[in-house]
């Protein structure tokens, strides 16, 4: 699945999380009519609680996200001892994710994580957090500083809350995230070697293959490394490196793709067995 596709499915458990952690105390809004205190300062009147959380949650509901996220501001800033500041702090940050204010909603992340370490929600801010990292990974041409805040955040979320319904996946977007970073690597090398830098090549490739040999990536890594290997005369390291691209990807193009770079034939034998291009040279 793609990083796009993924950023979807993430969006919608987001969605559905945010209603979770809604509607487990959705019924005492109408409860609280009353409650809101008036402040005698003449410049200043207090809303009552339940009215400035129900505008922010209808601004909510019409996609107004900038608006909503300030109304639950308001209602954490006005009352801040009530019993919906704590649930209209995620809901601000929920808001701010949701409006792609990926900054200002891992602010409000971090100071609920910071102030309610026990709280029921806790494992949806942690997934939300990762959430705003990840949506923000940029093609491999970029700085991949984000991708590995988002590495970490997700990490974080698997290790804290294995059995949550966030974690399941989480783990997709580790694996994703990893397989970009891989991507990144191979990207650079393939700079290197078309400027026949063939040692900043191989360098890159090795590291796709020792750091992040379970991603998609690994077996270009190895055909890279014949290429780059056979451009600089070194046939013994072009052929370990032909043999194990053979031995652990022999339905990959880029086994073929090595095997007539070694022997200069377009098929390969009938009667291959693991470890064969050792006897080449």
């Amino acid at each position: 699945m793609s990083i796009a596709g993924v950023v979807g499915s993430g969006r919608v458990l987001a969605t559905l999380g945010l209603a979770l952690a809604w509607l487990t105390g959705a019924g005492l809004a109408l409860g609280l009519a009353g409650c809101g205190s008036s402040d005698d300062d003449k410049n200043y009147v207090e809303t009552p609680v339940e009215q400035l959380y129900n505008n922010a949650l209808d601004q909510l509901g019409v996609q107004e996200y900038k608006k909503a996220a300030k109304g639950f501001e308001e209602v954490d800033r006005q009352h801040p001892y009530s019993v919906w500041a704590t649930k209209a702090q995620l809901m601000a940050a929920f808001a701010y994710y949701q409006s792609n204010k990926y900054d200002d909603a891992i602010i409000a992340l971090d100071r609920f994580i910071q102030l309610h370490p026990g709280h029921r929600d806790l494992a949806y801010a942690y997934y939300l957090k990762a959430l705003c990292y990840y949506e923000q990974i940029s093609d491999v041409g970029r700085d991949q500083r984000v991708t590995q805040q988002a590495l970490e955040a997700l990490a974080e979320v698997v290790k804290r809350f294995s059995g949550s319904p966030y974690a399941r996946d989480a783990r997709l977007k580790v694996e994703l995230a990893i397989d970009h970073l891989a991507g990144k690597e191979m990207a650079v090398g393939r700079y290197y070697q078309a400027n026949q830098q063939y040692v900043g090549a191989i360098n890159r490739y090795r590291v796709v293959i020792e750091r992040y040999q379970t991603t998609t990536h690994v077996p270009e890594a190895l055909h890279r490394l014949v290429e780059s290997y056979l451009s600089l005369g070194v046939k013994s390291e072009a052929q370990e490196n032909a043999a194990v691209l053979g031995f652990n990807y022999p339905g990959s193009e880029w086994y073929q793709d090595s095997y007539f770079l070694m022997t200069g034939e377009g098929q390969r034998p009938s009667d291959e067995k693991p470890g064969w291009f050792f006897g080449l040279f």
